[in-house]
């Protein structure tokens, strides 16, 4: 409901100026869609949240996960550390001949995969990031961003790689031209979330994913993997809808245009 400050006259809602301004869902279906994203493992489609919420139309569900995800990167989130392994995916998104959504499959959008390594085993936080290609111009500023100096990074052979040094990262590189170990062993960690990543895309979303939206996804994927060893869904719960609090208003235009 709308509040009047008597001082100055403006009216005002308690939504104004968070992620929950201009739209017109209530926030009872709001507060509802967050308790189904962070309780669902693997998330919610937008057909699903339809559904779930009862919702009178695709779009709104579609535009209420969108709004969310904006709101699943941290701007102050700490920066990856100790061993990191970095390498690059592909994906793409193409329309079947049927003119039906489009489905992504392994070329052509050029997608960074960096995930630390603990000791003894076992993945710690990642970070994911669509760059223009698969060149050092684009792989070292994403690195620089995410990752802290003087970390170890592993990668493969790649010359794009070849300035790490130079930038303050310690390397260890894995050549893998004529190597007898498949990718997968000599750098487990890209290729583990490579994989899932992919299965998520295209079980979950069905491969439905338009090109300028798809670093969203990439955030909610983020943000999924790195608090699945969370105990809590309330505290799940409780984050994004603090972040949401925090997050600037988003026009279905804007989620259009990616």
């Amino acid at each position: 409901m709308p509040t009047l400050y008597s001082s100055c006259r403006y009216q005002c809602t308690a939504k104004a100026g968070t992620l929950f301004d201009k739209t017109r869902t209530p926030l009872k279906d709001w507060l509802a869609a967050i308790w189904y994203i962070t309780n669902q493992k693997s998330g919610v489609s937008a057909l699903g949240l339809q559904g779930l919420l009862g919702l009178g139309s695709y779009q709104t569900a579609w535009s209420m996960l969108h709004r969310l995800r904006r709101a699943m990167v941290v701007s102050e989130r700490g920066s990856l550390s100790g061993v990191v392994e970095v390498d690059e995916t592909f994906l793409s998104a193409r329309n079947d001949a049927r003119g039906h959504a489009p489905q992504l499959d392994s070329k052509n959008i050029v997608i960074i995969v960096a995930v630390e390594l603990l000791e003894p085993k076992g993945f710690g936080r990642i970070r994911l990031g669509r760059v223009n290609r698969a060149s050092q111009a684009d792989v070292i500023p994403f690195i620089k961003k995410n990752i802290e100096p003087k970390t170890l990074i592993h990668t493969d052979g790649s010359p794009i790689y070849g300035t790490l040094q130079d930038h303050g990262y310690r390397r260890n590189k894995f050549v893998q031209i004529g190597s007898p170990i498949p990718p997968y062993k000599t750098l487990p960690g890209v290729h583990r979330i490579a994989s899932l990543l992919k299965r998520w895309l295209l079980g979950t979303h069905q491969g439905s994913i338009q090109p300028k939206q798809l670093d969203h996804y990439l955030y909610e994927y983020t943000f999924r993997f790195n608090r699945r060893k969370s105990r809590s869904r309330g505290l799940l719960f409780y984050r994004l809808l603090e972040s949401a609090l925090e997050t600037n208003p988003v026009t279905y235009k804007d989620i259009l245009q990616g």
